[in-house]
């Protein structure tokens, strides 16, 4: 069965799949209303309401219908500055916004992870991956649908060295782990926000590149 959401919420359209999605959702004629709060302004389109400031103040204000929520937040620890605020925003922030989405009456969560997500791993990133997605697991979304890419290939307003590096190696790697382009990851969201599909589905990194062909 096939749903058409019209009332979106949307964090983190500043970064590289944020904006690829948001231009997607705001050319999709179903889409009435786009709510995406950023830290700084978005360009003014007729379908978009983008508060803007300090997550902590904007999301509690919140209001207005939802159908289904994005959250596309994520930085590094070297962007973030320590392991301690990484964690604020790869968990924290990404667990309120989910609980806001929820109380604003979302019914589907579709959420970035990371490839190798698993709340036991002895790697930092993954195991605040893993802590993440099983908070959000916690919360008993309707429809709960965690994106697993591998590494995302774009190109970022503040290109990061590791990816530049590895991006092309990781075209050359088979199945799973083989990078994924940021419009192809939006693309694949979009797609996977048509499908109803109660409880919680986990689609990994080849799957989203074929959902976004």
């Amino acid at each position: 069965m096939y749903l058409t959401p019209q009332h979106i919420l949307l964090a983190g359209a500043t970064g590289l799949t944020g904006e690829h999605l948001l231009d997607r959702l705001l050319n999709e004629p179903t889409v009435n209303r786009v709510l995406a709060p950023s830290r700084r302004p978005l360009a003014e389109h007729p379908h978009l309401e983008n508060p803007v400031g300090d997550p902590a103040v904007f999301l509690p204000q919140l209001s207005g219908r939802v159908d289904i929520a994005y959250c596309c937040l994520g930085t590094t620890i070297k962007q973030a500055g320590s392991e301690q605020a990484f964690r604020a925003v790869d968990l924290d922030m990404v667990v309120a916004f989910a609980k806001r989405a929820r109380e604003l009456g979302a019914r589907h969560l579709i959420v970035i992870s990371a490839i190798g997500a698993d709340p036991k791993s002895s790697v930092f990133y993954n195991r605040v991956k893993g802590e993440m997605e099983q908070a959000l697991r916690a919360q008993d979304w309707p429809q709960l649908t965690i994106c697993r890419p591998s590494l995302l290939l774009g190109d970022r307003l503040e290109p990061r060295l590791g990816e530049q590096l590895a991006g092309p190696l990781s075209k050359l790697i088979p199945g799973k782990y083989r990078g994924i382009e940021a419009c192809q990851l939006a693309r694949a969201m979009w797609r996977l926000a048509l499908e109803e599909q109660d409880g919680v589905r986990v689609v990994e990194s080849d799957e989203l590149r074929k959902l976004g062909k």
